[in-house]
C-alpha cells in the first residue's frame, strides 16, 4: 500500500525515533511511560483491555465509552516505544494488540458491546435531547475510532502489517454500516460528534493506504455531519459559527471533530475544509482558551465540558484534559499543512502550562479538570482523561522539530534535548539544544551537519517575546520573521556552527474580565445596548510560563488587589531560580506581598492544592 502525500504540505514532523527531550517536557516523558503506560495495561488480562474479551462483551449492554482506553494505551505506548529503549513497554505493546486483533470479529468488530448494542444495528427514533444522545446510549463507533488509531499507530512502530489491517477491517465495517443507510450522527452524543470523530481515522487511513473507500468513508461522515442541522459542521464554520453554538459546543469533540476535517483538506486539498479549520482554530484561540492554552468551559451550562459563550469570562471554569489532547492535535494537524510558526507558539503554551499542570510527578495520576483558579483534584481509575494526558505528552517529540516544504530545518518547541534531521545536501543534520527553557530565555543550538551545505534553519520567536536577538557563532543576525512565521537563518551551515536565541523574559502582566452588556433595540428600531456588569482580574506570566499563587494569607480562595500606579518593573520582583522557575512576588501598597511561581508546579503539584492564576481588581470610577 502507497501513502497519499498531502498537496503543498507546510512541513513534514519528524518520527519519534528522531528526538530526544530533556528537561521539563523530558521529565514527563519519562514519568508517563514509567507510570501510567507501564502501569495501567501490562496484558490482556488488565481490566482496560479484558472487556474486549468475547464473553464479556456478549454482556455488555451499558453501551459507556470505557473502551476508549485500549485504543489511547497503544497510540501513545507506540509513539513510546517507537523512540526506542523501552523494551518492555515494546513487549506489552506487542502482546495487548495482538490479543486484540484475536477477538476481533469476521466481520472486523473489535468493540466491547453486545450484538444488540453495535453501531451497526440501526437505532430506533431517538427523543429530542439537549446534547442529542441516542435512543441507546453507545459509544461505540467512539471506542473504534480510537482503536483504528492506536492500531495504525502499533503498525508505524512494530511493522507488523496485522495491525494494519485489523484497523482496514474496522473501517470496513463502518463503511457497510453508513453504506446499510445508517446516519453515523444517530450514534452518538451531542447532535453527533461523539460518533462524526471517525473522520479522523479514516482521513488517517486513506493517507496510509490510498485506498478510495476509506477517502469515501470520511466524506461521507461530513456530509452526514453537515446535513444534522444542530450540527451543521462545515456549513457553520464557513459562516463563521462560534464554536460554542456549534452542537453543544462540547470542546473535546467538537476539537478532534476539527483534527479529522484538517486530515480530510491533507487528502483532498479541498480549501473550503481549510477554511472551515481556519475559521473554527482562529475562534477557540480568541475566545475560547485560558491563559494557559487550554480550551475551557462551564460556565452557566449544563455540561461542564462544552465551550463558554463568547466573551465569557470566569477563572473558576473548567479545562478538561481530553480537550487539551484535541487541541494540540489539531495544532500539530495545522503546523503540519501550513508550517507556520503560530500553531507551535500554540502547542508550546498548551504543553508548558495545561498540560502539566493537569499530571503529577509520577506520571499515573492527572486531573479530569484543572481550574485556572481552583483546587487541583488527581481523577479516579476509569475517567478518560488520564488516558488523554498520556496520549498528550507523548505528542511532543514528534511535534518539536520539522522539516520545511523547501528542505529547510524547523525548530518548532524550545528544550533542552536534539534531534537528527535529514537534509538532501548535508544529510544527516544533528540538532542541540543547551537551555533552561522556560525557566530562561537563552537558548543554544548546536549544529552538526554529516556534509556541509547551505540550507535554512528556522526559529521562533514566541509572541510573548520582545527584543529577542539572535546570534550564529557570535556574529549579530537579522530578528525577521519571514511568512511562515520562523526567523529563517540561510547559510552554508559547518559542524559546531552555534545559534544562540536570547528571549528577554520580564513579569508580564495580563487583564481580563467578566462583563455582561445588555442589548435590545429601542422603539425606532435602533440598536440600544449597555453595560450591566464588570469584573476585572489581572494574571502573571514570565516567558512561556502562566504563574500562580496559592491561597491567600493561606485560606482566601479570592482576593482583591489595587495595582501601585508606579510601572509594573517597580513592584514585580522576580527572585532567585533554584532550578524549576524564578517566584515573583507582587510588593503591593495596602497589603503584604502575594507570591507567585509556574502554575504548572503551584502547590507542589500534590492532590488537593490551591492554584489562583487570577485575582480579581478593585473597581476604579
Amino acid at each position: 500500500m502507497m501513502p497519499v502525500h498531502a498537496s503543498a504540505r507546510g512541513m513534514t514532523l519528524v518520527a519519534p525515533q528522531q528526538v530526544i527531550l530533556d528537561g521539563l517536557l523530558g521529565q514527563a516523558l519519562a514519568a508517563n511511560r514509567a507510570g501510567r503506560l507501564s502501569t495501567f495495561i501490562v496484558d490482556e488480562h488488565s481490566a482496560p483491555i479484558s472487556i474486549f474479551g468475547q464473553a464479556h462483551k456478549q454482556q455488555n449492554h451499558e453501551g459507556d465509552w470505557y473502551g476508549e482506553h485500549a485504543g489511547k494505551w497503544l497510540s501513545a505506548t507506540a509513539r513510546a516505544v517507537a523512540q526506542g529503549g523501552h523494551p518492555q513497554l515494546q513487549a506489552a505493546l506487542r502482546r495487548v494488540a495482538d490479543w486484540l486483533v484475536s477477538q476481533q470479529d469476521p466481520d472486523g468488530y473489535l468493540g466491547n458491546y453486545a450484538a444488540e448494542r453495535r453501531f451497526t444495528v440501526p437505532q430506533p427514533p431517538k427523543p429530542e435531547s439537549w446534547n442529542g444522545e441516542p435512543a441507546l446510549r453507545t459509544w461505540d463507533i467512539w471506542t473504534h475510532s480510537y482503536l483504528i488509531l492506536g492500531l495504525l499507530e502499533t503498525w508505524r512502530a512494530l511493522g507488523d502489517a496485522a495491525y494494519l489491517q485489523a484497523a482496514c477491517r474496522i473501517a470496513d465495517l463502518c463503511w457497510q454500516a453508513l453504506e446499510s443507510g445508517i446516519d453515523i450522527t444517530t450514534l452518538g452524543n451531542h447532535h453527533g460528534m461523539s460518533a462524526t470523530v471517525l473522520l479522523d481515522p479514516a482521513a488517517d487511513l486513506y493517507l496510509v493506504t490510498a485506498e478510495p473507500r476509506y477517502l469515501a468513508l470520511a466524506e461521507r461522515i461530513l456530509q452526514q455531519a453537515n446535513a444534522n442541522p444542530r450540527l451543521a459542521l462545515l456549513d457553520k464554520a464557513l459562516a463563521g459559527e462560534d464554536a460554542a453554538f456549534i452542537a453543544t459546543g462540547k470542546a473535546y469533540q467538537l476539537s478532534w471533530n476539527l483534527v479529522g476535517l484538517a486530515k480530510l483538506h491533507k487528502a483532498t486539498g479541498n480549501p473550503a475544509y481549510r477554511t472551515a479549520v481556519d475559521k473554527l482554530w482562529q475562534n477557540i484561540r480568541e475566545q475560547h482558551l485560558t491563559l494557559g492554552g487550554g480550551p475551557w468551559g462551564g460556565v452557566a451550562h449544563r455540561s461542564r465540558e462544552v465551550f463558554n459563550a463568547p466573551r465569557t469570562f470566569f477563572p473558576q471554569a473548567y479545562v478538561e484534559t481530553c480537550s487539551v489532547l484535541a487541541w494540540m492535535q489539531l495544532n500539530r494537524e495545522l503546523l503540519a499543512i501550513t508550517g507556520h510558526a503560530r500553531y507551535a507558539d500554540e502547542l508550546e503554551r498548551t504543553a508548558y502550562n495545561d498540560l502539566l499542570a493537569a499530571m503529577a510527578p509520577n506520571g499515573e495520576d492527572w486531573c479530569y479538570y484543572t481550574y485556572p483558579n481552583g483546587r487541583r483534584i488527581h481523577t479516579t481509575y476509569w475517567r478518560c482523561c488520564k488516558s488523554s494526558g498520556a496520549m498528550a505528552v507523548e505528542e511532543l517529540p514528534q511535534v518539536a522539530y520539522g522539516v520545511a516544504a523547501d528542505g529547510g530545518l524547523r525548530v518548532n518547541l524550545y528544550g533542552p534535548g536534539q534531534a537528527n534531521l535529514a537534509h538532501a545536501q548535508a544529510g544527516q543534520v544533528h540538532l542541540q539544544q543547551v537551555t533552561r527553557y522556560p525557566f530562561d530565555g537563552t537558548v543554544a543550538i548546536t549544529v552538526r551537519p554529516e556534509a556541509s551545505a547551505a540550507f535554512s534553519i528556522g526559529v521562533r520567536i514566541p509572541g510573548w517575546a520582545d527584543n529577542a536577538t539572535i546570534t550564529i557563532n557570535g556574529q549579530p543576525q537579522a530578528v525577521e520573521a519571514g511568512s511562515d512565521g520562523f526567523v529563517q537563518l540561510q547559510r552554508s551551515w559547518q559542524a559546531g556552527d552555534c545559534i544562540e536565541l536570547r528571549l528577554p523574559m520580564p513579569p508580564r502582566l495580563h487583564h481580563a474580565a467578566n462583563i455582561n452588556v445588555q442589548e435590545s433595540r429601542a422603539p425606532d428600531g435602533s440598536p440600544v445596548a449597555q453595560e450591566v456588569l464588570r469584573w476585572e482580574y489581572v494574571g502573571l506570566s514570565r516567558g512561556p510560563l502562566v504563574y500562580a499563587t496559592g491561597l491567600v494569607d493561606g485560606y482566601k480562595t479570592d482576593e482583591t488587589l489595587r495595582l501601585p500606579t508606579a510601572p509594573p518593573a517597580q513592584w514585580l520582583q522576580v527572585g532567585e531560580d533554584a532550578g524549576e522557575g524564578a517566584p515573583i512576588t507582587l510588593l503591593l501598597d495596602d497589603r503584604a506581598p502575594l507570591h507567585w511561581e509556574p502554575y504548572y508546579r503551584c502547590g507542589g503539584r500534590g492532590h488537593g492544592s490551591w492554584r489562583l492564576s487570577w485575582l480579581s481588581l478593585a473597581p476604579t470610577d
